[in-house]
């Protein structure tokens, strides 16, 4: 069983900056990566993904903004979000797929999710 666990979730004025943290265990570099993001009465989206190629994919709302990386090294997953803005306001989760490699594996290929780190951006 994969655990995922995220932090660095906060609150932030409109523009700020935070970095998200997502600690694998047991990690495969193998696994295609991704973070998510939930607000009540909307539908779940997902943010970026980072395939075992080192492929990365964006949502077109984050493009410019969030950066997603991985070190296998620390079997760690980040996504650096900059230039905020309160529309970005959500619980943020990383997901791991153990049988999608790729960054554009579709939502319901991540079988393991973690509990997730709320971001809340005011204006």
């Amino acid at each position: 069983q994969v655990q995922l666990m995220e932090s660095g979730g906060g609150s932030v004025q409109a523009g700020g900056s935070l970095t998200l943290t997502c600690r694998v265990s047991p990690y495969y570099y193998t696994y295609g990566m991704a973070w998510f993001r939930a607000v009540a009465g909307r539908e779940r989206e997902k943010v970026a993904g980072f395939g075992s190629d080192g492929g990365t994919t964006y949502a077109d709302s984050v493009k410019g903004r969030f950066t997603i990386s991985r070190d296998n090294g620390e079997a760690t997953l980040y996504l650096q979000m900059r230039r905020l803005k309160p529309e970005d306001t959500a619980m943020y989760f990383c997901a791991a797929s153990s049988f999608c490699s790729e960054a554009f594996c579709a939502l319901h290929a991540y079988d393991y999710r973690g509990q997730g780190t709320q971001v809340t951006v005011s204006s």
